[in-house]
């Protein structure tokens, strides 16, 4: 799976895997239950390797945030997404130290923390996608 091809599709749950292009849209599979559907150009949808975290000094790219995670957890899933406010936002001072909290509301948080459980489920190995993401910035 490759973290390039993972997008949000906004009003839908999950994360999906863009599997193939048509003329109106792309074909994708959710992660969730491993259904496949069509997404056309009306659907918002953002790709997961375009987020950014912001912190103090600078942005940090999704990959590395997921990075720190699965670092801090081992690989496996971490809290879950509805813990309490406080304990999300203790959590992600932990894995982030320096994000900006005025920035960044809980609700990123959040999303930022069930989309991580939603990848490790799916068996997402994020030791390889950090590499590919710092092979297309070095080129």
């Amino acid at each position: 799976m490759d973290f390039s091809k993972i997008i949000s599709v906004s009003g839908k749950p999950g994360l999906f895997e863009i599997l193939s292009q048509t003329k109106t849209g792309v074909i994708v599979k959710s992660l969730l239950d491993g259904k496949r559907m069509p997404i056309t150009a009306t659907h918002n949808v953002s790709l997961l390797e375009n987020i950014a975290i912001y912190t103090y000094s600078e942005e940090i790219p999704l990959a590395q945030v997921f990075k720190n995670i699965a670092d801090k957890e081992d690989g496996k899933e971490a809290i879950s997404h509805k813990e309490s406010a406080n304990t999300l936002t203790s959590y992600f001072s932990e894995v982030l130290p320096d994000y900006d909290d005025e920035r960044v509301y809980t609700s990123n948080i959040k999303k930022v923390i069930q989309w991580y459980n939603i990848l490790v489920k799916a068996e997402f190995d994020f030791a390889t996608s950090l590499k590919e993401e710092t092979n297309s910035e070095e080129e």
